[in-house]
């Protein structure tokens, strides 16, 4: 068989080479997911089997230092195992045990199109979850129920994997299955550790790991959102607008779901005593990477955006897109409290994105009002009678994220490291 020689054409090969790109990329992006999901389960494992021993064998809190400083000594090479790290170990596993996950996942299916009234009545249930029995407990429970593990004798220490398996009475391919495809896996450990840290409930914790893995959060992202308490500004506010009037379902839901009261900007640089102009002028400087930031699937596209209409200038403070609304975001950015006639503002701009921007494919433009403060009653009778969906939420400023705050965040080493580590363990196993 002849090979043909044909010469190789520049924008065939350039595609070539862009497909194989995104190839390596998107391997490279799936080990790394998967390397993480196995060293948060190497976690919760050694969490679960500590926890187990120190309650059977009678030993105090002291011990953990102890197995910190044996494993020092045994494995000096092996990092990310001091008492600190050990003590969170157990901790993830004590909060997270498998029943949790298996909840957590059926939660998950609930949630794929997301709502406020759906979201509230998850996050209580999983509020109101009783604490689970100490894993001894459980182990003692299982062993008389199930003549597989009865041939083991209780005062043994087996392998990690195999008392796991003993105490929660399935197999270690099946518990890790469920681990994996869990919200736990996917989210790296120093979230973890913020989230063990916090003092928020069971569910509430469950829905700041389902926006960080939604939204792409870093880790000091989610710190930000806990301090200024995103559940209650998103979830639990009772917002201002008239999307159910004006909007069919499910996408007002959406709507309503996306919107938050108070939004909170980083205005970093702006003078104290500033005027209204250099405050919307900031804010529109701000808002634009902050929503970004902030909210999955808006796509900037432009601010001060000119409209000629009839003989007269206008300018709309910013326009976004929302990929999962489908349609366009006009916001109006005002360094005072609500007052009505911004509504009428406001849907004066709409009209015109509707009539000059919106495709045959968009749904109905969508306003945003931020305001410096508002009278709910106040802003809620002004946007009656609007047939354009609105909504009006407040503003706060902050200055920016605080530098001891950053300094306690870990560096791309130490996250490389913790990733190192675990595939050492692996190569160790084989």
């Amino acid at each position: 068989m002849e090979s043909s020689n044909h010469p190789i054409e520049r924008k065939d090969f350039e595609a070539l080479i862009h497909a194989i790109g995104f190839e390596i990329e998107h391997a490279q992006v799936k080990l790394i997911v998967a390397a993480n999901a196995q060293m948060l389960f190497h976690y919760w494992k050694l969490g679960n089997f500590i926890l187990y021993h120190q309650k059977r064998l009678g030993w105090g809190g002291k011990v953990i230092s102890q197995i910190s400083k044996a494993i020092k000594m045994h494995y000096p090479e092996k990092k990310g195992y001091s008492a600190r790290s050990l003590t969170y170990m157990c901790q993830f596993a004590r909060t997270y045990p498998l029943e949790i996950l298996q909840r957590m996942l059926s939660c998950d299916k609930v949630l794929r199109t997301p709502t406020i009234p759906n979201m509230l009545s998850l996050t209580d249930e999983l509020n109101c979850l009783p604490i689970t029995q100490e894993p001894l407990a459980q182990f003692q429970t299982n062993i008389f129920q199930s003549k597989e593990f009865t041939q083991e004798p209780l005062a043994q220490i087996q392998k990690i994997d195999k008392t796991i398996s003993a105490m929660l009475q399935t197999s270690i391919d099946d518990i890790e299955k469920d681990f994996v495809c869990s919200p736990i896996s996917k989210i790296n450990w120093t979230s973890h550790v913020i989230l063990l840290d916090s003092s928020l409930p069971l569910g509430n914790k469950y829905w700041y790991m389902k926006q960080s893995i939604e939204n792409g959060w870093s880790s000091n992202v989610l710190k930000i959102q806990i301090e200024t308490n995103l559940f209650k500004r998103q979830i639990e506010t009772q917002k201002v607008n008239n999307f159910t009037k004006t909007l069919p379902a499910p996408q007002s839901d959406l709507a309503n779901y996306l919107l938050k009261d108070p939004y909170i900007f980083d205005v970093a640089g702006t003078k104290e005593l500033a005027d209204e102009r250099d405050i919307e002028n900031q804010l529109v400087e701000h808002v634009t990477r902050y929503l970004l930031e902030m909210g999955n699937g808006f796509a900037f596209v432009a601010k001060q955006k000119h409209f000629q209409v009839g003989d007269s200038d206008f300018y709309a403070d910013l326009i976004l897109y929302s990929i999962k609304l489908h349609a366009y975001i006009v916001v109006e950015l005002k360094a005072t409290p609500f007052k009505p006639e911004y509504a009428g503002q406001l849907n004066f701009y709409i009209n015109i994105v509707d009539d000059q921007l919106r495709g045959e494919n968009d749904n109905k433009t969508i306003g945003l009002l931020l305001c410096k403060g508002k009278d709910e009653v106040v802003a809620q009778y002004a946007l009656t009678g609007y047939a354009q969906p609105i909504g009006v939420s407040d503003y706060q400023l902050s200055k920016a994220i605080p530098e001891n705050l950053k300094s306690a965040l870990p560096s791309i080493e130490e996250v490389e490291e913790e990733l190192s580590q675990l595939l050492d363990n692996k190569k160790d196993e084989k």
